[in-house]
């Protein structure tokens, strides 16, 4: 990595007429936004399906594309629906998204388009069949049975997806921006991945779950976690030459430039939990593949870009993984300032192969984890910043001067945003992947992003 700066931002954050970020004039609107800000990233969250209480870390499918984040407008250019039929609906105008609506006026929409549509005689429409026919299958015939509508329907919304998010990343390439995406590293139960292949998996009859994943007690969490996902058969991966893999990060790095591999430490070792527990007190860590994996993927697929999740307490072992894997890895500022002089993440101990956050999808906005901060944690970070001023600008600046090569700010903080606009709080639901920006960020507010970058040789 060279040393550079981007922002994050899910799709679904940002603004549209229509409920829902999406891959509408506002996507290149902010893409041109990016560029006035001289930012190299756009870092976003899985484009997948949501699954469970809308996350993205849940999905029905690892391969497919989530509908949502179709542009309705598009289909208007291509006489697939009729302007009136956009407007007669009652679009919700609010900051936060209203899931229950969104996707039912945009399925009504999108079933009707597709209705109208002879794509399946272009052939364009054939060629992304024939190339994707694999997944493809299982994911529409996934659906069918889970939803009632037609197999050719689900075809249909991934071929759209698929044309109009291609075309959204060609047009960040050409503005010199590079899309980081992000790989989750577990599926859900519930998808086509588990029910078409089980055999990938530690599944019992009736694709049962022998043991799941999570995470073992810590300070912050006694009981541990239960995720639920189920886990690999590494054995049974690596016998077929790790081929699923292969297929899932070919299909990912078409999608995006720079891929982060979520909880990267479980490819060292995982946390297995027996399926019947309701906490993690009786899980227990096992081996999982390392670095034939990923020598595997690197001969099959060449160099990749890849960041790994690195966060949290690693054992030796896993740590000397992620060392000897030579990705980047990450660094949260907000982590930085409740501990002694070794705490990894304050500034002075990031080093260059690392991207640097003031927080992550994960985490609060700075201006809420400032409001809800120790007071060691103020007086620390004040012997790095002795005049707060705007700690939202304050912290990114601090982040921005790091020898990091690469550095990335979510949106809501250059915006200033407090706790209420945050992403995800892990360890809950029904609260999640909802803000979204109602009107895209000003040049004024560009200026000011390109003289910060600049200033730290950005």
């Amino acid at each position: 990595m060279r040393r550079s700066a981007g922002i994050l931002l899910p799709i679904f954050s940002l603004p549209s007429k229509y409920g829902i970020g999406c891959f509408s004039r506002e996507a290149i609107q902010f893409i041109d936004f990016l560029a006035k800000s001289n930012q190299k990233y756009w870092q976003i969250l899985p484009l997948v399906p949501p699954g469970a209480c809308e996350s993205p870390y849940q999905s029905v499918s690892t391969f497919a594309g989530n509908p949502l984040f179709i542009d309705l407008e598009q289909l208007v250019y291509q006489r697939l629906l009729d302007r009136e039929e956009l407007d007669s609906y009652d679009w919700d105008e609010s900051n936060m998204i209203d899931y229950d609506k969104v996707k039912k006026y945009k399925q009504e929409l999108l079933y009707k388009a597709f209705e109208r549509s002879d794509h399946y005689k272009e052939p364009w429409f054939i060629s992304f069949c024939n190339r994707n026919k694999e997944w493809l299958d299982d994911y529409a015939y996934f659906m069918e049975k889970k939803e009632g509508k037609e197999y050719n329907y689900y075809v249909f919304e991934q071929f759209m997806f698929e044309q109009q998010w291609l075309t959204i990343k060609s047009y960040a390439n050409y503005k010199g921006i590079k899309i980081i995406g992000d790989i989750p590293i577990y599926v859900s139960l519930d998808s086509a991945d588990v029910y078409y292949n089980p055999e990938l998996f530690q599944l019992e009859y009736g694709l049962v779950p022998e043991s799941v994943a999570g995470c073992p007690p810590d300070f912050s969490s006694p009981d541990g976690q239960v995720w639920g996902n189920p886990l690999y058969d590494w054995e049974y991966h690596k016998e077929t030459g790790y081929k699923w893999w292969i297929d899932r990060m070919r299909h990912c790095l078409k999608l995006h430039d720079v891929v982060r591999l979520d909880h990267f430490r479980g490819f060292y070792d995982y946390y297995s939990i027996p399926d019947a527990d309701r906490d993690a007190k009786n899980g227990e860590w096992k081996l999982g593949p390392g670095m034939d994996l990923f020598r595997v993927l690197e001969n099959e697929l060449g160099d990749m870009e890849l960041i790994a999740e690195d966060l949290g307490f690693l054992s030796e072992g896993a740590y000397q993984f992620t060392v000897e894997s030579g990705y980047p890895g990450m660094k949260i500022l907000q982590f930085a300032f409740n501990g002694g002089k070794d705490n990894p993440y304050l500034p002075e101990n990031i080093s260059e192969n690392f991207v640097v956050y003031t927080g992550t999808h994960d985490n609060n906005t700075t201006l809420g984890w400032w409001n809800n901060a120790t007071d060691w944690e103020k007086e620390h970070l004040r012997q790095y910043i002795p005049e707060i001023k705007d700690i939202s600008w304050d912290l990114a600046e601090l982040a921005m001067s790091t020898k990091a090569n690469m550095c990335i700010i979510q949106m809501q903080d250059y915006l200033g945003l407090d706790g209420d606009c945050r992403i995800n709080t892990p360890g809950t639901i029904n609260i999640n992947w909802m803000w979204r920006m109602l009107k895209l960020p000003s040049d004024d507010l560009a200026q000011r992003i390109k003289e910060l970058t600049n200033k730290y040789n950005r």
